[in-house]
């Protein structure tokens, strides 16, 4: 799998070396140079330095391979259909969020609360949940550390959105598998698309150009709204590489808490910002929760119409 944006094309993406904010005030200072040009002129870059081991990344990678080859009953089995929360399997992804207690909005409760609940585990592949829910831990330490680099990056307060995440934070993982033509399968596709939240870190089984563990990041509409278009997330898509017939990928989604009120940032370069293009085809909401259910009931007409009937919009 290879993302896209344009510009820039993928070769000529920035390197970001995370580890740089532990080598002194001049290797920050550097590093918060190159991070402020790669998000406020090109939404995307690459990350390195970001402490993750081989270890724990292949321990995931295999876990992955491992699920697609089960038999495909056993992947049926976690149809995501059968899960109120969109969670489990479709389309050739799994999709796996924090294991929490199911939560059934009463009356008076925004209904984005139906998306806390439990993921659907393969029950002949016990190692997955423990390598997936251990990634998302390790993975919401790395993007929180990011975070806070990028807003000092901007001259923002570093912290500045530390109440939003915490312990009741909604992360998200995705384990894909990208079938291209030739390889007997349709498999995952995406289109050109934003994410919506602060920020994707994406590990590939096979770099272009191959660069060791290093983490692809784009920068949700999120950051984008908070800083009034100062900040960039890119429209990306997934194309097939020359010669590929099947590659796997792991997105983790960086989001905050389901109820969070994501106030504007105050940074110094605020007087420099574009502004953000509204889509009133697709509106953003104060509260982050509006915002991932509106995409959960559009990307699962399935699960919206067996779980959520009574939110969809009639035709």
């Amino acid at each position: 799998m290879t993302l896209t944006a344009t510009p820039p094309s993928y070769d000529r993406l920035p390197i970001i070396d995370l580890s740089a904010a532990d080598r002194g005030p001049q290797a920050r200072a550097l590093l918060h140079a190159q991070l402020h040009s790669a998000a406020h002129d090109v939404g995307f870059f690459q990350l390195v330095g970001h402490g993750v081991t081989t270890a724990e990344a292949d321990a995931l990678i295999r876990a992955t391979r491992a699920f697609f080859r089960l038999p495909e009953a056993d992947r049926l089995a976690l149809d995501n259909v059968n899960s109120p929360h969109f969670r489990g399997y479709a389309q050739d992804q799994l999709d796996i969020g924090a294991e929490r207690p199911v939560r059934v909005p009463v009356p008076g409760e925004p209904a984005y609360w139906c998306l806390q609940g439990p993921n659907q585990w393969p029950a002949a592949l016990p190692e997955l949940r423990t390598a997936a829910l251990a990634w998302i831990d390790r993975l919401s330490a790395v993007a929180g550390r990011l975070l806070h680099e990028l807003l000092t990056a901007i001259g923002a307060p570093a912290d500045f959105y530390d109440p939003v995440f915490g312990e009741h934070a909604h992360p998200h993982l995705k384990l894909v598998r990208h079938r291209y033509p030739g390889s007997g399968g349709v498999g995952h596709r995406a289109g050109a698309h934003k994410d919506q939240g602060f920020l994707t870190l994406l590990m590939q089984d096979h770099d272009v150009p191959p660069l060791e563990r290093a983490f692809v990041v784009n920068l949700g509409q999120l950051l984008e709204v908070a800083t009034d278009g100062y900040l960039i997330a890119t429209d990306h898509r997934v194309v097939s590489p020359p010669g590929a017939t099947e590659r796997f990928s792991v997105p983790f989604f960086h989001n905050p808490r389901l109820d969070a009120r994501i106030e504007p940032l105050p940074f110094p370069y605020a007087s420099a910002a574009p502004g953000v293009t509204a889509d009133p085809a697709n509106p953003l909401f104060a509260e982050y929760g509006h915002n991932e259910l509106k995409g959960k009931l559009r990307a699962h007409p399935l699960v919206a119409e067996r779980h959520h009937a009574g939110l969809l919009t009639p035709a």
